[in-house]
């Protein structure tokens, strides 16, 4: 409009016209009968092979006086800013987000209502003026999100045509991890070239290259993650469980001190909805942080807990920083170092006396404990006992997220823990952990001078850590499920002798249903306290093996026995590539290991669990 305005004629092509420079002329020709003469060519990423020669021969024939203007969604190749000659008369734009006031006028100027539209868009252009175009379509007037058919309309337009099924699934990896490096895309897209994606990758102009990776687009990845989970629920259920595997073995190798850096990727895969989307904000960018408690620090964690909790909170709060002062970590902010809040993790193993009188929450705890069986001796329970912001009315915040993911770092990175605990006066975190879990309330609320506390638990010997975590995302509607856990079977006692037998003969017979359901352990409670079928109780119980590197091996080794179905154990041992007497050590601690904790879960008489999540 403004050339036009101007009094320049303005000649428009498309870069659907393709790679041939003949095309190009010819739709370009009229720019030649013209001296003021202004070229518009969109959608340049769909000829942006003709870019030498534009260069060099197109370009410089041009009347004096002409201006070009491409636009593409790929960036122009750097010799247009590194060549001397062009570097003068070429001006490189990047189209960024517009301001929140830019984005709702453009809204308001399509005639439809901005508030949710704009949460969904931001301020991408794109973005806002096809949601606005769905909502027009639909003829409401309620600036409802956009519905399906923008997500498929977003990936064409912000992503373009991609080169392969290899590419469309690397840029889905992309959408849905928090940061994607070239070992991540080795993980979940085995058997692709994973350096090739990335460097394809690198390049899109959505997807910017950060200090943990690449990222994408915000609105991008919504778009793309999105899309995948309407059009292919179980590819995305089977992406997510990769980039998790993934990321978990990462940090619980990795050791790292800084435990919440490592467990914030796996947490974001669970962003959408459950547990963590009804809490987190996701919203941080490094203005908070996490520290260490200094000594000096005691007396602002007391009165900060006095304001918000009140004088016996606070006097809690003394006792346990004189007794586990390393439990806490206080939250600054990272330009003036204020003091935004603190955390406190207990770990109980055999408490004292006094700390159960001094503290009901740790003393209800204990009691949970003890009732479903004593510790051993190298296990633990752990107890999220403080989240104490400076201003106690505003619950979701980034320091809260930060609070949240301290505990998912206890949570998985220590694992001689054999009872986590949330205690909470949050009535909004009370209701999301009833709905979505993985932890359950234990059934006694505990008054601490203000409102009362709720306590949740969760016994990680009878619910594996991988299988707690699908209890959090991807939302249910993703879950393929099996028999429920509702079902009833009838339940036949069994020695542990027999049992064992069981156990033994249920793993020879993996790949066989019809042995599976004849099994005395179909009929001995284990079904009913755990949930699913027969297989899918072995599996979950196998699984807490593969994730702990200290018995690691027995898992490999169950694995490529059973699950695999190696034709001998010695085709087995080789496959784990193990020496003999090696895999035949480990397979025995494997079947003795799986056996124990069946056991246990039918002795302890569990409730049922949710329905087991399969296994893609």
């Amino acid at each position: 409009m403004d050339a036009r305005a101007a009094g320049r004629t303005v000649i428009e092509v498309s870069g659907r016209v393709g790679s041939s420079p003949a095309a190009f002329e010819i739709a370009a020709a009229e720019m030649f009968a013209h001296d003021n003469a202004v070229l518009l060519v969109d959608d340049f990423e769909r000829c942006q092979v003709l870019e030498d020669w534009l260069r060099d021969h197109f370009l410089p024939r041009l009347p004096v006086g002409a201006l070009t203007v491409f636009a593409g969604r790929r960036a122009p190749a750097p010799v247009w800013e590194t060549d001397p000659g062009w570097a003068e008369v070429v001006r490189v734009v990047r189209l960024e987000d517009l301001s929140p006031e830019d984005a709702a006028a453009l809204l308001e100027s399509r005639g439809v209502p901005h508030g949710p539209l704009l949460a969904f868009a931001g301020g991408h252009p794109l973005a806002l003026a096809l949601a606005a175009e769905v909502a027009l379509q639909a003829a409401t007037s309620t600036g409802e999100p956009p519905a399906q058919e923008v997500y498929a309309k977003l990936v064409e337009h912000l992503v373009g045509d991609l080169p392969s099924a290899a590419h469309r699934r690397a840029l889905e990896v992309c959408c849905h991890a928090r940061a994607t490096t070239e070992d991540l895309l080795r993980a979940a897209l085995p058997g692709e070239d994973a350096g090739r994606l990335f460097a394809w990758l690198r390049r899109l102009p959505s997807v910017e290259a950060g200090s943990l990776g690449l990222s994408p687009h915000d609105v991008v990845r919504d778009a793309v993650d999105a899309d995948l989970r309407w059009r292919d629920p179980q590819c995305y259920a089977a992406t997510h469980g990769r980039i998790r595997d993934h990321l978990l073995k990462r940090a619980v190798e990795a050791r790292c001190s800084d435990r919440v850096a490592a467990v914030a990727p796996i947490m974001y895969l669970y962003r959408s909805g459950g547990f963590l989307g009804d809490l987190m904000t996701w919203r941080s960018r490094g203005e908070f942080r996490e520290a260490e408690l200094r000594q000096q620090d005691h007396s602002a964690l007391i009165r900060m807990t006095e304001r918000a909790e009140g004088a016996r909170s606070a006097a809690i709060v003394r006792y346990w920083l004189a007794r586990q002062p390393e439990a806490f970590r206080v939250y600054r902010r990272s330009d003036t170092e204020e003091m935004e809040g603190f955390s406190a993790w207990l770990t109980l193993r055999d408490p004292h006396e006094d700390e159960l009188r001094a503290d009901p929450v740790a003393a209800a705890v204990w009691t949970h404990v003890r009732a479903a069986g004593n510790l051993l001796p190298e296990e633990s329970a752990g107890i999220a006992r403080f989240m104490v912001l400076s201003d106690p009315v505003r619950r979701r915040s980034p320091v809260l997220d930060l609070m949240l993911l301290r505990i998912a770092a206890e949570v998985l990175l220590v694992r001689e823990a054999a009872w986590s605990f949330v205690a909470s006066a949050d009535r909004n975190l009370w209701a999301s952990t009833t709905a979505h879990g993985p932890f359950h309330p234990i059934g006694t609320d505990v008054a601490v001078g203000g409102d009362p506390l709720r306590i949740f638990a969760h016994d990680w010997r009878a619910e594996p850590l991988e299988y707690a975590l699908d209890h959090i995302g991807p939302p249910r509607s993703l879950r393929t499920t099996v028999e429920s856990a509702a079902c009833v079977y009838e339940r036949t006692a069994m020695a542990r002798p027999e049992f064992d037998d069981a156990v033994r003969e249920a793993l020879r017979c993996w790949h066989r249903p019809d042995a599976l359901a004849r099994n005395p352990l179909s009929r001995s409670g284990v079904l009913a306290e755990a949930g699913g079928s027969l297989r899918d109780v072995l599996e979950r119980a196998m699984d807490t093996l593969g994730g702990d590197p200290r018995s690691v091996k027995a898992h490999r080794a169950l694995t490529a026995t059973f699950v695999d179905g190696a034709p001998t154990q010695e085709a087995a041992a080789r496959r784990v590539e193990l020496p003999f007497s090696t895999y035949r050590r480990h397979l025995t601690l494997g079947i003795r290991y799986v056996s124990e904790l069946l056991w246990d879960q039918v002795m302890r008489g569990m409730p049922p669990a949710t329905p087991v999540v399969t296994r893609f």
